[in-house]
């Protein structure tokens, strides 16, 4: 039975951390090989599930340190039917690694949590294409029928919430909320946005929030923007406007590269630790309900701990 699942602490204003980059953490400091970018494949030996355990054990130690909030992001955002076929595991296998990955976190929670600083389990999803550039659109039964079986299984775990990382366009987002209310298990959606501010299909991230939330009825608990740097979309957000209200969570990229750059580059740029701490306290300002503070690409734990 879930903790959380019915009464979510972070949407009260507490504050609470996620973590960082966890794929550019293990490839570029850890020296993993994540094939298609997938970080669930560590999960197959003990050696990786150590590594794991490891890497949210650092985060912990941070939330309790400070006396936050953890919101723990689960392995799994390549962990679909059709990214794990890219690397050899069948959909039983992707489904075995989803409930794998759920219990490693509630061995993390079982170990850290405290009354001051409550830990809940996210099972995290991806899209189903690349997460920079959607080539291939699905429409929303589509989206639908592929998310749901990944949600099916977190909500037959003790997962608390599912957040669906890296959303490109509104049809999939719009599959991913229907396929968790089915499941009745609360969801969100973190889009990502390119460095003018938009989708990557063009699309303005305050018209993106509304479509999604006309069509499925205000059902996202709340929103979010990861992979991209606050350069990218701080101006979108100065221009205010209720809409703000329903983001609450930042993981943003320590780069201010665009995506097109990311992909190309061969070495980790991390940026500036001070300095990103330092734009997240003015995104705090531009977001009334901003509380849940993590990173993505490049980040790593000393730029959460910044943050």
């Amino acid at each position: 039975m879930s903790k959380y699942r019915r009464n979510l602490p972070q949407l009260s204003d507490k504050l609470f951390i996620t973590d960082g980059g966890m794929e550019t953490t293990l490839i570029f400091h850890q020296g993993f090989n994540l094939p298609e970018f997938a970080a669930f494949d560590l999960l197959k030996d003990a050696f990786g599930y150590q590594a794991l355990l490891k890497y949210y054990r650092s985060y912990a130690q941070l939330a309790q340190q400070h006396q936050v909030g953890f919101i723990l992001e689960s392995v799994t955002w390549r962990a679909s039917r059709d990214w794990g076929q890219k690397i050899g595991y069948s959909t039983t296998d992707v489904t075995a690694f989803n409930r794998l990955a759920i219990s490693l976190l509630e061995d993390i929670r079982d170990e850290y949590e405290t009354a001051a600083t409550p830990m809940v389990i996210s099972g995290c999803i991806g899209s189903r294409g690349d997460g920079y550039n959607p080539a291939e659109l699905m429409n929303k039964i589509e989206a639908e029928h592929y998310h749901s079986e990944q949600i099916a299984t977190f909500a037959q775990t003790n997962t608390d919430m599912v957040t669906a990382m890296t959303v490109t366009y509104t049809e999939e987002a719009i599959g991913i909320v229907r396929a968790a209310q089915k499941a009745k298990m609360p969801v969100v959606i973190s889009f990502t946005v390119e460095t003018d501010g938009k989708l990557p299909t063009g699309q303005s991230l305050q018209n993106a929030i509304a479509s999604v939330d006309s069509a499925t009825n205000n059902a996202p608990i709340y929103y979010g923007i990861n992979c991209a740097h606050p350069l990218h979309f701080s101006h979108i957000l100065q221009q205010g406007g209720d809409w703000t209200n329903r983001i609450k969570t930042i993981r943003a990229n320590a780069s201010i590269k665009s995506h097109a750059e990311l992909d190309e580059a061969e070495t980790l740029d991390d940026g500036n630790p001070a300095e990103l701490g330092i734009q997240y306290q003015k995104l705090k300002t531009l977001l009334p309900n901003l509380n849940i503070l993590g990173g993505c690409c490049g980040t790593d734990i000393r730029l959460v701990e910044q943050i």
